[in-house]
């Protein structure tokens, strides 16, 4: 049983005795004694300062989300609102809106940190696949975030990006063992290893997903109960013990509980947390997720070439209509066409038939704001801990440390 009094921890004091009572495993990393639960992160600014605060607030580790965060910030908005209409999309244009998140990431580090009460951990998300990966990356390190975390492609650079930042933990974001077994033996050789690795679930995940094709999303190799003991068996022959988390579909304390008993440390949600009052999206934005169904989850082909998952809002219904239109005169434009060159490759930018055809971050602003006829909102599968209702990280954070609350079901429509 924990200790109440751990000296190490960085759990809210009054949530020590719920996380006893709930047979849970804490979860040790960077040296602290921590709730089993991360936040996933979600851009464009879903979550942002509030929300990361708030969750390492309670004890778990709360993540940003690298991409685009300039949209909190008004003086940044105002400083970049227009830019690519007066002086096209050059490289000085590009500049400016890339120094402006920049400069975001840093504020956003520092107030997380600060509305997190020194519990907790504060990590940033940074997608392998934006055009700026290493610069996220080394800035978020530079403002004294504890962790990275890089989905979205394969960061097997991430050891030599963060060598002046030892103590940082680095966290890669895979989705079979495979997977796991050839990047731990990459970072082997240049002396670092992952300091836990989250194991997200194509099926069950929100946003970009980690499989090649659409068609890959059910395969059997993905599956928690084959992929966690499958890497841990590769560790243990390595001589290494690094934290595994699962992420994907986590709805309960039971759901927490199954994934340790496979020999998970613990786990990993989004869209529960994007929800919640501390979130850091519109609250039309939130209602949208949590109104959503099973039903009214797709699965489609991003313009960053990956598979993904949101709601089918109008907008992304409408697109899907048009797609093979928009694909089959697809080609590769001079620069980008709109305001932001967010992604190393683009479906629209660079003409990839196979791919997406719309600008990402345009429609993920859009969902930030709540915008139904122009918003992009991607969601994980599976009804929220709290069904439709927005309650805040401490009362989503109790839930998931209480067993026998069932997962109140949508009503038929």
């Amino acid at each position: 049983m924990l200790s109440p009094v751990a000296v190490d921890t960085g759990i809210a004091p009054d949530l020590l005795p719920t996380l006893a009572a709930s047979g849970l495993q804490p979860m040790q990393l960077g040296g602290r004694t921590l709730l089993p639960i991360v936040q996933g992160g979600m851009g464009v600014g879903v979550s942002a300062h509030k929300l990361a605060g708030a969750v390492a607030r309670e004890g778990g580790i709360g993540t940003l989300s690298s991409v685009d965060l300039r949209r909190h910030h008004p003086d940044l908005m105002a400083r970049t609102e227009g830019l690519a209409a007066r002086q096209g999309m050059d490289a000085d244009t590009k500049a400016q809106i890339d120094a402006a998140n920049l400069e975001a990431v840093e504020r956003e580090v520092k107030a997380a940190r600060a509305a997190s009460d020194g519990l907790g951990l504060i990590a940033m998300n940074v997608m392998r696949a934006v055009s700026d990966y290493a610069a996220y990356v080394k800035r978020s390190l530079e403002a004294g975030v504890d962790m990275v975390v890089v989905g979205a492609g394969l960061p097997l650079d991430l050891p030599d990006l963060a060598a002046e930042h030892p103590k940082a933990l680095l966290v890669p974001i895979l989705s079979d063992s495979r997977g796991v077994a050839l990047l731990v033996k990459k970072w082997e050789r240049k002396k670092r290893l992952p300091d836990a690795i989250v194991i997200e679930h194509p099926r069950l995940a929100g946003g970009h997903l980690g499989a090649a094709r659409i068609a890959d999303l059910n395969d059997p190799r993905f599956d928690f109960e084959r992929v966690i003991p499958e890497s841990r068996e590769f560790l243990a022959k390595m001589g290494v013990d690094i934290p595994l988390i699962a992420a994907g579909g986590i709805r309960s304390c039971e759901d927490i509980a199954r994934i340790q008993a496979l020999g998970g440390a613990g786990v990993q949600l989004g869209t529960p947390f994007a929800v919640t009052t501390e979130g850091d999206a519109s609250d039309a934005f939130k209602r949208v997720l949590a109104e959503a169904r099973d039903e009214d989850v797709v699965e489609f082909t991003s313009v960053a070439g990956l598979p993904a998952r949101a709601v089918a809002t109008p907008w992304l219904k409408n697109y899907l209509k048009a797609e093979p239109a928009l694909q089959a005169v697809a080609h590769a434009k001079a620069r980008c066409t709109k305001a932001f060159d967010c992604l190393a490759q683009c479906g629209l930018r660079d003409g990839f038939k196979d791919w997406g055809q719309f600008c990402i971050d345009n429609q993920l602003a859009a969902a930030l704001r709540g915008d139904l006829k122009k918003g992009l909102f991607f969601r994980g599968a599976g009804a929220l801990p709290f069904g439709a209702q927005i309650r805040s990280v401490r009362e989503l954070m109790e839930r998931l440390l209480t067993r026998g609350m069932a997962v109140p079901q949508p009503l038929p429509t």
